[in-house]
C-alpha cells in the first residue's frame, strides 16, 4: 500500500469464523472495497479474536487463508490497501495489555457482546472473551485511524476505543487520534431468508437463512424458492411484507434497480418468478467474486506474499504509536 497523504486513514477487521454471508458481502464488504479509492485503507484478518472461542487448529487456518483469499476476490488491492494476518503484527497483543490496564472493569462488563457471548458460550467464558474489546481498541488506535466502518453491533466497541484514546491522552498527553464511526451512505442491511425480522447470519443454524458467499449457483436458487414471503402475492415494498422487502433489498443491491423499478418488473407476476429473478441476480453477482477465490486458494505462495508484505508494513507504522505508548507509560527503551 503507497500511503498517500491527503487521504484519511481507515481500520477494519474482519474474524476468520466461517465463509461472509451474503449480508456480509452487501453491508460491509463491498464498501471496504469502495473506500479504497477515498482512504488508507488497512484491512485485517483478526484471528487473535477469533480464539476467544474455542478452535480447532487445522480449520483455524484454513479459514484464516478462505477469508484472504476472498476478501481479495471481492476487490481489496494490495497496491492500495494493507491486508493482513493479525497475529503476524505482535503489537496489537502489545497495545492490548496496556489498554486493559487503563480500562475499567465495570465498563468491559458492560459490554453487549460480551453478555451475548458468555451465554451462548459458558463452558467457556475465558479473560480474553472478556477484554477482546481492548484488543479491539488496540487494532484501531495503534494505526491512528481517523475513521471506522461500523455497523449496529459494533458501535458499543468503537465508543470504548473512542473513550480509551481520550482518557489515555488525557493522562498521558496527547498519544491517539479519536477516531470517528464512519457510517457508508449506502450499505444493504439484509436480513435471513427464514425470518426476516433477524439479521442474515453465517452461525444461524437452519443453512436455507442465509447465502454463503461461496454457495453454488444451485444451492442459491433453492434458498431462494424457499425464502419466507406472504401471502399477498404483490410484489411491492410496504410496512408488514419483511419478507418481500427483503429480496427486493436484495435484488436493489445485485441489480442496482430501484424499488420502483422492482414493482414494475414485477406487477402481476408471482413470487415464484420474483424468487427466480432475485436468485439469478446474486448468482451472477457472486460468480466473479468465486471464480477469482478459486484462483487465489490456487496458489498459496501469492497470498503469502500478500499477507507477509502487508504485516512488514503493518508492523512499521504500528511500532510508531507503540513506541510512544511506551514511552508515555515509563517503559525503559529497548536498544537492541
Amino acid at each position: 500500500m503507497e500511503e498517500t497523504q491527503n487521504k484519511k486513514t481507515i481500520f477494519s477487521g474482519i474474524q476468520p469464523s466461517g465463509i461472509p454471508t451474503l449480508g456480509n458481502y452487501l453491508g460491509a464488504l463491498q464498501n471496504w472495497c469502495k473506500f479504497q479509492d477515498d482512504y488508507n485503507c488497512i484491512y485485517s484478518v483478526v484471528d487473535l479474536h477469533a480464539i476467544t472461542v474455542r478452535q480447532d487448529p487445522a480449520t483455524l487456518r484454513h479459514r484464516t487463508l478462505e477469508l484472504v483469499s476472498l476478501l481479495l476476490a471481492c476487490g481489496i488491492d494490495p497496491n492500495k490497501s494493507l491486508l493482513f494476518i493479525q497475529s503476524h503484527v505482535p503489537t496489537h497483543a502489545q497495545l492490548a495489555w496496556v489498554l486493559n490496564c487503563n480500562t475499567q472493569f465495570g465498563v468491559l462488563s458492560r459490554m453487549t457482546q460480551f453478555k451475548e457471548k458468555a451465554a451462548s458460550h459458558a463452558d467457556n467464558v475465558n479473560a480474553g472473551l472478556f477484554t477482546y474489546p481492548t484488543l479491539m481498541a488496540a487494532d484501531i488506535l495503534l494505526y491512528q485511524a481517523d475513521a471506522v466502518p461500523v455497523g449496529a453491533d459494533q458501535k458499543q466497541h468503537l465508543e470504548l476505543a473512542r473513550d480509551l484514546a481520550q482518557r489515555f491522552n488525557g493522562i498521558y498527553g496527547d498519544t491517539f487520534k479519536v477516531p470517528e464511526p464512519l457510517i457508508p451512505k449506502v450499505g444493504a442491511r439484509i436480513m435471513s431468508l427464514q425470518d426476516p425480522t433477524k439479521k442474515m447470519s453465517k452461525s444461524d443454524e437452519n443453512q436455507n437463512a442465509f447465502i454463503s458467499m461461496l454457495d453454488r449457483p444451485d444451492d442459491i436458487m433453492r434458498k431462494f424458492k424457499r425464502a419466507v414471503t406472504d401471502s399477498e402475492a404483490v410484489v411491492a415494498y410496504r410496512e408488514h411484507k419483511a419478507g418481500i422487502n427483503n429480496l427486493m433489498s436484495i435484488y436493489n443491491a445485485a441489480t442496482g434497480k430501484s424499488f420502483e423499478q422492482i414493482e414494475a418488473e414485477f406487477e402481476g407476476r408471482g413470487y415464484g418468478d420474483f424468487k427466480k429473478a432475485v436468485g439469478e441476480a446474486v448468482v451472477e453477482l457472486l460468480r466473479p467474486i468465486q471464480e477469482k477465490y478459486d484462483d487465489y486458494m490456487k496458489n498459496k505462495d501469492y497470498l503469502a506474499d500478500v499477507y507477509t508484505k502487508s504485516a512488514e508494513k503493518a508492523l512499521y507504522i504500528s511500532t510508531k504509536t507503540l513506541n510512544k505508548v511506551y514511552k508515555k507509560v515509563g517503559f525503559v527503551k529497548r536498544e537492541f
